[in-house]
């Protein structure tokens, strides 16, 4: 898939190195916290690992699915499978409802890896992180990505969701993951504005904490709406922004910056 002469994997890395180096600069500048996993030596050993597992991902990703999302709606497309062509649904209709969808989509998913627990043993590498940072949103282990492929093509594919809403999914929720894990300080009035439309980092940091029951909220990574519709969203957490403790105490926070023992975590029965 082109647009304006640019390939789909084109498109995609370029967005991804431009959010990316712009998160990395306002952590430097504005960050929320500053510990030792988030500063120095550890950090340095966090961000190896976690983009090591990133790359590990990416590979597997694209030898078991070498078209990924995009190339399932283009296939969809030329057969005229989907609910939303049967419909006869206008194209860019077609193409904001897909996104809401998908959406949503992902936020079960996220749900139902946190509840059931074949599914936790794998994000569980996720949620390991000792500190929360837009690395972070790049830590998920390889059986996960494949799987949320296969969920993320069947819901496209049911759809018949349009190719360009699919491609443009992708990038604002690869975006969107690093913005909101990033270790950054939002101004108080701007992530209040926020909040009602987009995952702030603030509030999806939330989502990482040590106590469960902040943990089982805030797990939408886009659009704000889901977690307050399904009664799953919390504003502050207990111990505040400044002293919120992130991570798994069962592994404490050396091992999990080792990309070996990431990478076994979901195999380990604990």
């Amino acid at each position: 898939m082109q647009l304006f002469g640019v390939t789909e994997p084109l498109w995609r890395l370029a967005a991804f190195l431009s959010v990316f180096a712009a998160m990395a600069m306002l952590e430097l500048w504005h960050p929320r916290l500053e510990r030792p996993e988030l500063r120095k030596a550890l950090k340095a050993r966090r961000w190896f690992t976690n983009l090591s597992i990133l790359v590990l991902s990416s590979l597997c990703l694209r030898l078991i699915f070498p078209a990924a999302a995009t190339g399932a709606a283009l296939w969809a497309q030329a057969r005229g499978y989907g609910l939303l062509p049967a419909l006869g649904i206008p194209p860019v209709v077609a193409g904001v409802i897909a996104f809401v969808v998908l959406d949503f989509a992902i936020w079960l998913e996220h749900v139902v890896f946190h509840k059931v627990p074949f599914f936790w043993r794998m994000h569980r590498v996720h949620h390991a992180d000792p500190g929360v940072d837009l690395t972070t949103a790049l830590r998920f282990h390889p059986l996960e990505i494949v799987v949320s492929m296969i969920w993320k093509i069947a819901v496209i594919v049911t759809l018949g969701a349009p190719a360009a809403a699919v491609l443009l999914f992708e990038i604002v929720l690869n975006a969107a993951a690093m913005f909101n894990h990033a270790n950054l300080r939002l101004p108080p009035r701007l992530d209040r504005a926020l909040r009602p439309w987009i995952v702030t980092p603030d509030m999806h940091r939330i989502h990482h904490s040590t106590e469960r029951s902040e943990t089982d909220s805030n797990y939408g990574f886009n659009l704000a709406i889901w977690d307050r519709l399904f009664a799953t969203y919390t504003d502050r957490p207990r111990r505040g922004e400044n002293s919120i403790e992130t991570g798994l105490t069962t592994y404490g926070r050396s091992e999990p910056t080792k990309l070996i023992w990431s990478l076994l975590l979901p195999f380990r029965r604990d």
